[in-house]
């Protein structure tokens, strides 16, 4: 199967790609055992896991790195296509996870994460950073270019922000907490303002590895794009 003519390695593909999407599976399989290992006792309440933002990006990375390894397994342009749709939302909100959580991490690590359930080193890049890392590679080196303008990045980043604030809420009318200290500490305004301005930074990654994906494979005109998200053909 020809590779597009703006992408870097051929995928899908035995070699190259399959080795890529192996090494994230096995990354992303490693942080599902250690939940299941060391098991939070937050974790246990109703939604389980994915009452986590981290867990739900962590899902869609696996899921779409499962996509694609066995487009490249079975040399399939269907699920190849799937997998690059799931990597317009997958990539950019894992990339939104790692800014969110080391940057209130650099601030206070305790409104994300309550002292007693701090995280190992390894474990915590595993969780924070290996998917938004995994996911870059795969659409520099292993997608074609993303054709998503600023108005559909900017849909699909508040969908998913207002859809996960509801699954949240919704979680805390059932156990009477929430899975971020953070949210206890705001108003019902601070959390619109909270989510909207992830909807808007989501956005921004979307730009971001757009842009990075241009400059890196050399396409100007994505770069271009890039820097004027919501410019009108």
């Amino acid at each position: 199967m020809a590779r597009h003519r703006l992408q870097r390695l051929s995928s899908p593909s035995p070699t190259y790609s399959a080795v890529i999407h192996v090494l994230g599976l096995i990354s992303f399989s490693a942080n599902f055992r250690y939940l299941q290992v060391f098991p939070n006792p937050l974790h246990q309440g109703f939604g389980g896991d994915f009452q986590y933002l981290t867990i739900i990006g962590l899902a869609l990375a696996a899921l779409t790195f499962s996509f694609g390894l066995v487009a490249d397994l079975t040399r399939t342009p269907q699920l190849f296509a799937v997998k690059n749709l799931l990597s317009v939302c997958s990539a950019p909100l894992a990339v939104l996870v790692s800014i969110l959580y080391w940057g209130i991490c650099a601030i206070d690590k305790h409104l994300v994460v309550p002292p007693e359930l701090e995280l190992p080193l390894l474990p915590d890049i595993g969780f924070h950073a290996m998917p938004a890392i995994m996911l870059t590679v795969d659409l520099i080196l292993l997608s074609p270019p993303w054709t998503i303008k600023g108005y559909g990045a900017m849909s699909i980043s508040m969908t998913l922000a207002f859809l996960y604030w509801g699954w949240v809420e919704y979680c805390f009318s059932k156990n009477g907490w929430y899975p971020y200290p953070i949210f206890e500490l705001l108003a019902t305004w601070q959390r619109v303002l909270l989510f909207t301005f992830s909807a808007v930074l989501m956005t921004g990654s979307t730009m971001l590895l757009k842009f990075v994906y241009g400059k890196i494979n050399g396409i100007e005109e994505m770069k271009r794009d890039a820097l004027n998200p919501f410019k009108v053909d």
